[in-house]
């Protein structure tokens, strides 16, 4: 994309609205508009962002053998009063009616039409164990909708559903999806704890919320310095080896590791001094399992291995896809902006023309434009240098090609690691095998 062309309109001030980094920087770098209190319009780069790390959300559910649907926003009152839920939510749900005075609500989760959906269609435990998952709007009325897009009304969430023909295997389907996470965060560049957790409005008996640690996050956490050792490489763990899987849920429940509201100053004060943790944490992903809760209170069941009617096991397993995107920033930005890790940023590189017109510059920058395609972000504009330089960081793409008049003569470019500050002064061959690694 040529930034003269583009739709990024960049702020040089901060908005009096924004109370936090992410908020601040994604209004400044032109990824988001609020369109009204808690609702965001994506523009082009903050939509790349988006679909980066929704995609790897997809791939590592499709990899744990969790198979993709897409649910409808609105969704029937009459489900949710089947489960029990409709009156029990609160006023975060929006309750909606239409022109046949029929009751509808702007769906907060999905466990009740999965549900439902699952009913319809399923008869045997032959068809079990089931994982469907998708990545859909949500919306939840939050009295005080703050911080952008860490705690809109309206977001987009990654909620996945598991069914099982028992507790035991109900166990493996959570410890399967506990893996996929950790992959997932792990992908996304940041590193993730998983805590024990309150299951809230959507109820069951097991629960962990991840956090991903952030300098500015929202909650106070404690932790045990083995997380920071536990390996969660490729081949690590196999998740479909049920050995592997208890050896990983035990590496990840074992050690201490707990928020400000379920802390005990006790157990912590006995983890070894030089391997204590505390910091700040942001929310991102939580998992439940909840038994028969729904499929109980629904009616569902299908034929067991014997011939009579058993009730699946159920759990729920949620990431907030576009909580992530303010979550990476406050993980990773400095005084200049954004700082985005190579998987998910909207362009590999920013290519930087500092003297537009000059026609050594114009030709290796048009060439390394032609080489990286979609993957660049070519500052074409004839802008002085200075303004350049400011965008690009604020923008914080992994890579930026600086072509100067004085390289240009040379044959040679100057390429900048955002995260480090490191520069490089290389071939324009040089800087594409650099950017493409």
């Amino acid at each position: 994309m040529r930034l003269s062309q583009a739709f990024i309109p960049t702020l040089k001030e901060t908005p009096a609205e924004a109370q936090i980094a992410s908020h601040r920087l994604m209004l400044r770098a032109g990824l988001v508009r609020q369109m009204s209190a808690g609702i965001y319009a994506w523009l082009p780069a903050g939509l790349r962002v988006l679909d980066r790390i929704a995609n790897i959300v997809r791939d590592e559910q499709d990899r744990v053998g969790a198979q993709e649907v897409l649910m409808p926003t609105i969704q029937s009152a009459d489900l949710w009063r089947e489960s029990g839920r409709y009156e029990d939510y609160g006023k975060e749900m929006l309750r909606i009616t239409d022109r046949h005075e029929r009751e509808l609500l702007y769906g907060p989760t999905n466990e009740e039409m999965i549900t439902a959906i699952f009913r319809a269609d399923v008869k045997s435990y032959k068809s079990l164990p089931q994982c469907l998952y998708h990545i859909q709007w949500k919306f939840r009325d939050e009295v005080r909708p703050r911080f952008g897009v860490m705690r809109g009304r309206e977001f987009l969430m990654k909620d996945a559903y598991s069914f099982d023909i028992s507790y035991d295997d109900a166990v493996l389907s959570y410890r399967k999806m506990m893996l996929a996470y950790m992959r997932t965060f792990a992908r996304l560049g940041v590193r993730a704890i998983p805590m024990v957790a309150d299951t809230g409005p959507i109820g069951g008996n097991l629960s962990h919320e991840f956090i991903i640690l952030a300098p500015t996050g929202e909650s106070q956490v404690f932790y045990d310095k083995a997380f920071e050792e536990i390996d969660i490489t490729e081949n690590a763990f196999h998740h479909d080896d049920p050995a592997d899987l208890e050896r990983f849920y035990q590496s990840m429940t074992t050690p201490y590791a707990a928020t400000e509201e379920k802390h005990d100053e006790a157990a912590f004060a006995a983890i070894p001094e030089d391997r204590k943790r505390e910091g700040r944490g942001i929310e991102v992903g939580h998992i439940f399992y909840f038994g028969t809760k729904y499929t109980k209170a629904m009616g569902v069941t299908v034929a067991g291995p014997d011939g009579k009617e058993l009730t699946p096991e159920m759990g729920s397993y949620g990431i907030g896809v576009s909580r992530l995107v303010g979550a990476l920033i406050e993980a990773h930005h400095d005084d200049a902006g954004i700082i985005w890790s190579d998987s998910v940023a909207p362009w590999a590189a920013a290519i930087l023309n500092l003297k537009a017109g000059d026609a050594a510059c114009d030709k290796i920058c048009e060439e390394l434009y032609a080489a990286l395609g979609r993957d660049a972000l070519y500052d074409d504009r004839s802008d002085r240098p200075g303004a350049k330089f400011a965008d690009a960081d604020l923008m914080g793409m992994p890579w930026q090609i600086i072509v100067g008049p004085r390289g240009a003569a040379n044959g040679l470019v100057e390429l900048k690691r955002r995260a480090t500050g490191e520069r490089f002064e290389v071939s324009p061959a040089e800087a594409l095998a650099k950017v493409k690694r």
